[in-house]
Parts: structure tokens; C-alpha cells; sequence
């Protein structure tokens, strides 16, 4: 079985890399067969570096599927230039700051004491460039939360995530989500299992053989069951240990 692992607040906390007893659980669920992929909000960048060295040749989709990660390659799925002019309008008509990333490189005017920028690149090994020199847009935080703006946004070509009570738009191409980079590595609906904690996991938790959904919030109504942060590890263990017990019946 596939299983699929949000990272910011469902494996990863604050921003700092998986703890030992989540890292554990995944090993427990490598070692019974099963294949982990993570997706994740984050670009492959800022991803990778909060994984231990062994699983960072894991496949994976990023930034909510504009990205994704297979045997050493990123593969991208980019804004129109259309687009990318029309949010452009938007930015400088409200005077909006923004982190806008492009395959590797970014363009941050946010608060530099925001917990994205906490987590922006850690490794520094990508490049803050004026917005005009990056040639492919990926994905746009629009720090703003202004139903106004939102009702622009949603007459263009794009997709749009809020995160809880965060002060910020999520947006990505138009069809650009999770289970569509799934869909590009090739895992479909009902392949795998999904672990999230988040409005940009809906897809994941209705396309899913089981879902499980961390913390109390409002997606957890579409999931298979809901947890604490807490007992994360545990529930790992339990559901890879019966997929497989299911696998062996399947075989035997």
C-alpha cells in the first residue's frame, strides 16, 4: 500500500525536521512493504531539507502538486503567462506582499519574522529575486485574507487554499492539487492511504482508501478518522501493520 503524508502539521511541527518517534513510525511502515510519499504545501526546496538524508529519495508532490519528485527530478506545473499578469494587477493595485515561487527561486516582501519565512529555503540554496526575473510561476501566498481580493482571485484560472486561521491565500494553477501530482507519479485514486491536517488535503481525503485527519479541524468531517498530534506514530504503526496483515490474507 501508498502512503501519503502531509508534512506541516501532520508529520512535522513548527517547522522543524520529522521527530524520532514520527521518523520511527515511518520506518516501521517501510519495513512492513508499504511505499511512503510525502506532499506537501512546500516546494521540493524547503521540503527536502526537513527529512532525514534516507528519506530524501522518497517520491513526493509539492507545493499542494505544482511540484513533483521522483528519482532526483522536479517536475513543475506552471501559471499561464496570462495568469501570473492578472495576479501581478492584483498585487500592485492592493499593494499586497507575497511569496511567490518559481521552479527553484522565490520572490518574498513578506514579514520576515512570518513562520513561512522561518521555513523559506533553509538550506539557503536558492535565490530571493525581484518578482520580474522569475520566468515560471509555481505557486503564490498572497498574504492577505481580504474577501475582496479573494473574489478577484476567483475569477481567474486559479485554485485557492486558506490554512486555518492563518493571514494568507494558497494559490496554485486552476485543476494544480495534491492528488493531480499524485496523478503524475502515477498513484490513483484509491491506491493509497492519506495522513493531513488541512483544507488543500480535501482531495487527498476523497480520493484515499482510508484517511486520517490530525487535530480538530474543519476537513476532518471527509476523513476516515480524526487524531491527536499525540498519537500520530501509533496510528502509522497500527494502519501499516493491518494493510499488512491484509496483504499477506491477499497473498496467502
Amino acid at each position: 500500500m501508498i502512503f501519503v503524508f502531509d508534512l506541516d502539521g501532520t508529520i512535522c511541527f513548527k517547522g522543524k525536521p520529522l521527530s524520532k518517534e514520527i521518523c520511527d513510525a515511518l520506518n516501521v511502515c517501510k519495513q512492513q512493504g508499504h511505499e511512503i510519499v510525502f506532499a506537501s504545501a512546500r516546494p521540493i526546496r524547503d521540503l527536502l531539507p526537513v527529512l532525514p538524508e534516507d528519506f530524501r529519495h522518497y517520491r513526493m508532490v509539492g507545493g499542494n502538486g505544482a511540484f513533483t519528485y521522483a528519482n532526483g527530478v522536479i517536475k513543475t506545473r506552471t501559471f499561464t503567462a496570462e495568469t501570473v499578469n492578472q495576479i501581478k494587477n492584483i498585487i500592485e493595485t492592493n499593494q499586497l506582499t507575497y511569496l511567490i515561487d518559481s521552479d527553484w527561486n522565490y520572490s518574498y516582501t513578506g514579514d520576515r519574522h512570518h513562520p513561512i519565512f522561518r521555513n523559506l529555503d533553509p538550506d539557503k540554496r536558492a535565490e530571493n529575486q525581484p518578482l520580474a526575473q522569475l520566468l515560471k510561476i509555481t505557486k503564490i501566498v498572497l498574504f492577505t485574507r481580504d474577501q475582496a481580493i479573494k473574489q478577484q482571485l476567483e475569477k481567474l484560472s486559479v485554485q485557492i487554499y486558506e490554512h486555518g486561521d492563518e493571514e494568507l491565500m494558497d494559490i496554485s494553477p486552476l485543476g494544480i492539487h495534491k492528488v493531480e501530482g499524485m496523478r503524475q507519479l502515477g498513484i490513483h485514486p484509491g491506491e493509497f492511504i492519506a495522513f493531513g491536517n488541512d483544507q488543500n488535503d480535501l482531495q487527498l481525503f476523497q480520493n484515499a482508501k482510508h484517511s486520517v485527519c490530525v487535530g480538530q479541524h474543519p476537513i476532518k468531517e471527509f476523513a476516515s478518522t480524526v487524531i491527536s498530534v499525540e498519537d500520530v506514530p501509533f496510528k502509522i504503526k497500527e494502519i501499516s501493520e493491518l494493510y499488512q496483515q491484509r496483504g499477506l490474507l491477499l497473498e496467502s
